[in-house]
């Protein structure tokens, strides 16, 4: 089959599989693994090249990550991330190490330590496609997608480090550790620096006009792929690179001032290309499977070992790495309590829940099989890595094990997770769409003023019409929104007249959202309709199309926009928007 055609159909399946998980109601990490081990057993099979995957895949999806990653949560939760990130990496990986050499004494010592290392790389993704995220804590979101954020780079820089020891049979802690470092701090480097590169270039051609969104995003697209390209190049870390190219793009907000346009697609590119991404990222790994199965099998039998010893160590591996995760979640926990008890500021203990979820959402994926799969084959006269085959089988054992661990167990676990009283987030927005309404009330205001002083009589009055209606509406929504509720409070407590009345006026607000936006519906139907008709022609449609989408944006931003709560129990209730659905 040409190449072509199996892109194609690759990105097939990923588009069908995200309508099927939910049909199904499995997640989607696993329904596409499925359909890869389905497809491979049909017949269906792919070159897997690993220096093509992690330059293909990774820096995007890692980049993306960290563009979007919240900062400020980011720095309050700086020390549990770089804790799991770092920490954990060496822990698991020297611990993991001697416990593979003792359980497999065949395996040498310095290639059980790279199995360890690439073992230790979580994978945020499969986690997020497991888990409703509107339901669990922020918190626990944001811990694990910085961990999986940074333990990707550190996971596979000691896995360097182990295999090159294997491969010379040398190995100097002050020398691995001077590396590390150098390799880490490098990566760091560079990745700034492209950003500051793209941030300066970007500005010239917005000051000389040539700001247009597609120049822009197609920028920001190649940004990942040169980090990785130019850090692997000077032998710094490429993963951490794309990381911190991210993040840099994050903390300069080189968008926040762009147009309009460029926002809303650049949101839309970066939204398909991480959809797509991470789906033939777990298609792929499913496709690998079998053939990865068949030689671990082969390699285990010609060495005695049946294949139910062969499950029995991948079960084991995997238990000894939740077990390393739980100890090391648990004295990251009970020494934060202990340091926050010493300050005297009070602070609750973390739940057994909370500690249960935090470790079995430590699941392994596309980059440890990318990084085992990079192990060196015998070729020209080179010998390969050694116990090559099994190693592979194991660490692709792990990773199905911790999936399906994951799979049956967090979505039940992490519903029970304490939650800190409704959603932080809507409470953050409201509070800060609050603070933009008084800033737009006093600006009118000034406006007011000024302008007047300089007009004629009857404009001045049409101005101060315009002006009064729009200070209305936004006073409205003022009121809408400091009446918001305390999630914390009971709802008996909101039956006040105003309260209803608040509500009964929120209820028409979200009532007249959802008319407005039927409407536009209807409307696009019409024209669709008088272009079939011949009334109106191809390019006019087209642009009135266009219109109708932008105001139907705005009215959608306008409804999301409103307080969320409803606070009456009893009552007649005003229809949800969801009553049109065009």
């Amino acid at each position: 089959m040409h190449m072509t055609s199996v892109v194609l159909l690759l990105l097939l399946i990923t588009a069908v599989a995200g309508p099927a998980a939910r049909l199904l109601r499995l997640p989607l990490p696993l329904l596409l693994i499925a359909c890869g081990i389905v497809a491979s057993l049909l017949g269906f099979h792919i070159d897997f090249e690993p220096e093509t995957f992690l330059l293909l895949f990774i820096p995007p999806l890692l980049f993306s990550d960290a563009y979007l990653m919240p900062l400020h949560n980011f720095r309050e939760l700086r020390w549990p991330i770089l804790l799991l990130a770092v920490g954990l990496v060496i822990f698991s990986t020297i611990i993991g190490g001697y416990f593979i050499h003792w359980l497999l004494p065949m395996v040498p010592l310095a290639a059980a330590f790279a199995l360890a290392a690439i073992l230790s790389p979580t994978d945020a993704v499969a986690v997020g496609g497991m888990i409703d995220e509107e339901r669990v804590p922020r918190r626990f979101l944001h811990i694990l997608q910085g961990e999986a954020l940074l333990n990707d780079a550190s996971g596979l820089v000691c896995f360097k480090f182990a295999v090159a020891a294997s491969l010379t049979g040398t190995f100097s802690v002050m020398h691995a550790s001077l590396g590390f470092v150098l390799v880490a701090v490098g990566g760091i480097l560079i990745g700034m620096a492209l950003t500051f590169g793209f941030n300066f270039i970007n500005r010239i051609l917005s000051r000389h006009g040539f700001d247009e969104p597609t120049t822009q995003i197609t920028l920001m697209t190649l940004l990942p792929f040169a980090a990785y390209l130019l850090a692997e190049h000077l032998e710094a870390s490429g993963i951490l690179a794309a990381v911190s190219a991210g993040l840099s793009l994050n903390q300069s907000r080189v968008f926040g001032s762009a147009q309009t346009a460029t926002r809303l697609r650049g949101s839309a590119v970066w939204e398909m290309i991480t959809f797509v991404f991470n789906g033939l990222v777990f298609l792929l790994l499913g496709l690998q499977l079998p053939d990865i199965a068949a030689q671990g099998i082969s390699t285990a039998n010609q060495a005695g070992d049946s294949t139910w010893s062969l499950i029995g160590t991948i079960v084991l591996l995997t238990s000894m790495l939740l077990l390393l995760r739980l100890v090391w979640v648990f004295l990251i926990s009970s020494t934060r309590y202990l340091i926050a008890k010493l300050r005297g500021h009070k602070t609750g203990r973390v739940s057994v829940t909370e500690t249960a979820a935090m470790t079995i959402g430590g699941v392994r994926g596309a980059v440890t099989l990318a990084g085992i799969l990079s192990l060196p084959i015998a070729e020209n006269g080179l010998p390969a890595f050694p116990m090559r085959d099994l190693l592979v089988t194991f660490a692709a054992g792990v990773i199905m094990t911790s999936l399906l661990i994951a799979a049956l167990v967090l979505p039940p676990l992490s519903r029970s997770l304490r939650h800190d009283g409704g959603d932080p987030v809507n409470r953050e927005a409201d509070e800060a769409r609050r603070l933009l309404a008084l800033e737009a009330i006093a600006e009118m205001e000034r406006q007011s003023a000024l302008v007047t002083k300089r007009l004629d009589e009857n404009t001045a009055q049409q101005r101060a019409e315009v002006t009064a209606a729009l200070i209305a509406e936004y006073r409205f929504r003022l009121r809408l929104l400091e009446d918001a509720p305390n999630d914390k409070l009971k709802a008996e407590e909101y039956q006040s007249p105003d309260a209803l009345h608040r509500d009964t006026a929120l209820a028409r607000r979200r009532f007249e959202a959802a008319l407005r936006l039927h409407l536009l519906r209807t409307e696009r139907k019409a024209l669709a309709r008088m272009r079939q008709e011949g009334q109106v022609s191809d390019e006019i449609e087209r642009l009135l199309t266009h219109d109708l989408d932008l105001e139907e944006t705005a009215l959608s931003g306008s409804a999301r926009a409103l307080p969320r709560h409803l606070h009456y129990t009893d009552g007649p209730k005003m229809c949800s928007p969801l009553i049109y659905t065009g």
